[in-house]
């Protein structure tokens, strides 16, 4: 007979959101159904519902999950800014790999059932740091400056075209004539572009 693993709900929450994630990459948020979540934890389906309630709510908090894991993983790119210039590339790589595993699938599922997300400021962060190099790149070369809206709002559009990409990226690109193959020169387009808001 197997052994009852003790878990504190904290540590039982993660282990069903991190398994939910693993769902989500590998199927998108259809694959996100308690009685999976509950098999690939090793718990039962009751104690899934317990810890989130409803399929939708565990959706919900899955989505959360997801960006608490940007913040993380934006942190530690911010914190290997600070050894050097600020690198927009850092920011793509890591909204791209978030989206690409499920999560802008998961954020469009949530929407059409009415979530909507009241949070703001997630990249802020990132905003100060580019405003704040480019204030200083501009100075040293004597030249003018972007505001930081401007920053904001070259963040705001690499952040939209990114999580969008697993969404529509392959028709908003056959829309022109490039093929699939392009979609890594679109994410250099988008750092190439950051480059330049912040070189003034």
């Amino acid at each position: 007979m197997a052994t009852r693993v003790r878990r504190t709900p904290e540590e039982a929450r993660r282990q069903i959101l991190e398994a939910a994630a693993k769902l989500l990459a590998a199927g998108g948020p259809a694959a996100v159904r308690v009685r999976a979540v509950a098999a690939e934890v090793g718990v039962s389906d009751a104690a899934v519902n317990h810890h989130f309630g409803t399929r939708e709510q565990l959706l919900s908090a899955l989505l959360r999950f997801g960006g608490a894991t940007l913040k993380s993983e934006l942190h530690a790119a911010l914190e290997g800014w600070s050894e050097g210039a600020a690198d927009p590339a850092e920011l793509v790589r890591v909204l791209a790999a978030l989206y690409a595993g499920g999560y802008a699938e998961l954020a469009l599922a949530l929407r059409q059932l009415g979530w909507r997300d009241t949070g703001s400021g997630l990249l802020d962060e990132v905003v100060d740091r580019l405003h704040a190099q480019a204030l200083a790149n501009c100075a040293a070369r004597d030249r003018t400056a972007p505001t930081r809206e401007a920053v904001q709002l070259a963040v705001a559009a690499v952040h939209q075209a990114v999580a969008t990409e697993p969404l529509f990226g392959d028709e908003f690109r056959r829309s022109v004539g490039l093929d699939a193959d392009a979609r890594d020169r679109v994410l250099d387009w988008w750092v190439e572009t950051l480059r330049a808001v912040v070189a003034g």
